[in-house]
């Protein structure tokens, strides 16, 4: 049987999934308090970035430290799912009846090499004019210069994304660990180029989280460079938490008249 590990990133103690795929880990976890799960600061690993890197510190400590056959990353309150989300509320089950388990899984990855949410689709703007409206620019502006100097080969890519108006977010997916390797090291390889270029100082913390926002793009440009090679599943990504759409409506419309 192979070996899948699926991680859940969270940053508090929260109900868990029972299965074993399902492997809990607490990102930013150095100089926090104990929350009974696996953290990301032990042996190489880049947990004290957390406020930046988001949830890749807890992709690094996989990459640098995790052995297995296949790798996935969902988060506390959000998985992956095939199942009619309507039938859960009618019939009241447990909310985590909801997401993959092990059994699907397989099934899933026996005709496809990764597994992906649903994309999103902005519709009214790229996703050069969103990240524009949403964050600082310059940054991905940078970003840019980093492929073309050390990975030119995906600068094609690289803007065809860009222009696009569909994304693969959250950072969630599940793959081969040896394609999640190869994927690490080109990202991380960019990543710590941008950090040493940029100045966040003057950001707020919803801003400092650059580094994550950053890596939904690039995950979106490496596949898109490995089309070729890669068979992709898209499925429904779930959040098993009522989501605040008041509060989500809010924050898009300040950031457009901002």
């Amino acid at each position: 049987m192979e070996n899948i590990k699926i991680l859940v990133a969270t940053h508090k103690k929260y109900p868990m999934p029972a299965q074993d795929i399902y492997l809990p880990i607490h990102v930013g976890r150095e100089g926090k308090k104990e929350l009974g799960y696996l953290g990301d600061n032990t042996g190489d690993n880049i947990s004290l970035k957390n406020e930046n890197f988001c949830e890749l510190t807890g992709l690094y400590w996989a990459w640098k430290n995790l052995e297995c056959d296949y790798i996935g990353l969902c988060h506390y309150r959000r998985y992956f799912s095939i199942k009619n989300p309507l039938k859960r509320v009618a019939e009241k089950q447990n909310k985590f009846d909801l997401i993959l388990n092990e059994d699907e899984v397989i099934q899933l990855l026996r005709n496809n090499d990764v597994i992906l949410p649903s994309k999103r689709n902005y519709y009214i703007e790229t996703i050069w004019t969103h990240y524009k409206n949403a964050h600082h620019i310059k940054d991905l502006e940078e970003t840019k210069n980093i492929i073309s100097e050390l990975y030119p080969e995906y600068l094609d890519s690289f803007d065809l994304v860009m222009q696009g108006k569909t994304l693969n977010l959250y950072n969630m997916f599940i793959m081969k660990k040896k394609d999640f390797d190869n994927y690490c090291k080109w990202l991380f390889g960019i990543l710590f180029e941008l950090e040493k270029r940029s100045d966040i100082s003057e950001y707020d913390s919803y801003q400092k989280r650059i580094y994550g926002f950053i890596s939904e793009r690039l995950f979106n440009v490496w596949l898109r460079k490995h089309k070729e090679l890669l068979s992709v599943k898209e499925i429904p990504a779930v959040n098993i938490e009522r989501i605040n759409w008041g509060k989500k409506i809010i924050d898009f419309v300040r950031r457009k008249v901002s």
